[in-house]
């Protein structure tokens, strides 16, 4: 294996980590974990049981009472 051969090994091995370094930075701020390359993530649709809708409906409703209640006394 002469010099010429081992420096476009080198070459080629840079490019291929330079681009796996490029995935990375695009990807490691995101919440989901590392994706891969070139695709999309699907998020996962989250689905709610018909008791969390109502146990939210009511903590929304107390939260908009409490806050009529601290209005109506600060006037």
């Amino acid at each position: 294996m002469g010099v010429s051969e081992i420096l476009t090994q080198i070459d080629r091995e840079i490019a291929e980590l330079q681009q796996a370094r490029s995935l990375l930075n695009g990807v490691s701020n995101g919440k989901h974990g590392v994706a891969r390359a070139g695709k999309k993530v699907a998020r996962k649709k989250r689905n709610l049981t018909p008791e969390g809708r109502k146990r939210i409906a009511e903590a929304v409703k107390r939260r908009w009472a409490e806050q009529k209640k601290r209005a109506a006394a600060g006037k």
